[in-house]
């Protein structure tokens, strides 16, 4: 029989449909692709937004039009912030827990005909141990280290569907980034939805997994895919003062860099300790590509607000912005907040940020104008490379080269949003 998925959402999603894949490759199913008629749909879900909401409605009712007699399979967060819904032509319906089973889930469902509801009050605090050895198509490999996130941003539904922090055995992540790398791939990128929060459940630290990672054989790039910046403590400079294997770009989310907005969002840090902790990161390694993400328009945010966080949004000279509007989230504290910022007041600053973001970028690009670099390739063809590197630079080579080559050239010129290599 054969499987397609469709995953929406983020790096953790991504890396827990690879997983739930190799479950069915090793059981002998074909995979196939989401957009072909397959005889078992499986659609992880994504909840972030009303509209994740709806694009998860969308891909489910796709797949159920597809093939009418398909068992098809409703995962994640959507389906675990919604735990009363029933989707006709929906079989199996799991939140994010047993994505683990989903073979035996879906076995069981060819057996009975019935459909079936793994959904549970509490997620519990036992971390799901998941595996892979490979990603499929891809030049670097995920590694899921944490789940559950405890934050309560008023913003967030995440921590409703995800539940408390949970984080895997030590033991198990070296032994995955271990296989990962002796089968090939050059660089990991450390993914969890509370990243940086790490090992708080098992009384260890964020830090000491990173002191063990570094030092295994033949790893050439390790990525953090995101961390807060008070998770930025000493330890964790010390091993990126230390380590060039800890790739020369940290995405440290801000939200927003007005004072009102920070306590109204319930962030955990305050302007002043943000930079200074951008300060400290520089003194260590000057060149190092800083991204961020900033919400705008969120409840109560005056032009007063906007231009305050934009203003420390230029001053902090990130490399990257990844700009959003505030989307209203039903069942956190920011969807009852009054004074909600109309669409086009929200347009209008997401596209002032934005602008700023590419100025940033742009700068940041130029500054390694006949410098040589190191690309890591991920795809090919006409002639043209095209990669990134360790600072997240996207880098076009005027060569041909496989994917996953690690090659080193000197950057030509800026053509945004690629630097141009001899």
């Amino acid at each position: 029989m054969k499987v397609g998925i469709f995953t929406l959402g983020c790096k953790v999603n991504a890396y827990e449909s690879e997983y739930v894949l190799s479950l069915f490759k090793e059981k002998g199913y074909e995979i196939g692709n989401f957009t072909e008629v397959c005889d078992i749909y499986i659609i992880n879900t994504c909840s972030v937004t009303n509209t994740s909401d709806a694009k998860s409605r969308k891909m489910i009712h796709q797949a159920i039009r597809r093939n009418p007699d398909a068992c098809v399979v409703a995962m994640g967060c959507f389906i675990e912030a919604n735990k009363d819904i029933h989707i006709d032509g929906v079989d199996i319906l799991i939140g994010n827990k047993d994505k683990s089973k989903i073979v035996s889930l879906v076995e069981e469902y060819f057996e009975n005909k019935k459909e079936i509801r793994n959904l549970y009050k509490d997620l519990g605090t036992e971390f799901e141990n998941m595996e892979i050895h490979s990603f499929e198509g891809r030049t670097r490999a995920f590694v899921k280290i944490q789940d559950g996130c405890e934050n309560y941003c008023t913003y967030c539904i995440i921590p409703y569907v995800r539940g408390k922090c949970r984080s895997k055995d030590p033991d198990l992540v070296v032994e995955e980034i271990t296989t990962l790398v002796n089968n090939g791939y050059q660089e990991i990128v450390l993914t969890g939805i509370h990243t940086g929060n790490y090992g708080a459940d098992l009384t260890i630290s964020f830090a000491s997994l990173l002191e063990r990672i570094v030092k295994i054989p033949k790893i050439h790039r390790l990525r953090i895919s995101s961390i807060e910046a008070t998770e930025l403590n000493d330890r964790v400079l010390k091993l990126l003062e230390n380590n060039s294997v800890i790739a020369n770009h940290l995405h440290i989310p801000l939200q927003s860099g007005s004072k009102n907005i920070m306590k109204a969002m319930n962030r955990k840090y305050q302007k002043e300790e943000y930079e200074e902790i951008i300060k400290k990161i520089r003194s260590i390694r000057p060149d190092i590509s800083i991204s961020t993400d900033v919400i705008v328009g969120f409840p109560g945010e005056t032009p007063e607000d906007f231009e305050e966080s934009y203003e420390f949004c230029k001053k902090i000279g990130f490399s990257k912005i990844h700009v959003f509007p505030y989307s209203l989230r039903s069942g956190t504290a920011a969807a009852k907040f009054k004074n909600q910022i109309d669409s086009k007041i929200k347009k209008e600053r997401v596209q002032k940020l934005t602008e700023l973001s590419n100025q940033l970028e742009e700068k940041y690009m130029k500054q390694f104008i006949d410098e040589e670099v190191e690309v890591l390739v991920e795809r090919s063809s006409n002639g043209e490379s095209i990669g990134h590197t360790s600072n997240f630079l996207l880098v076009k080579i005027p060569r041909e080269y496989h994917q996953e080559d690690l090659v080193t050239v000197k950057v030509e010129k800026i053509e945004y949003p690629y630097c141009i290599a001899k």
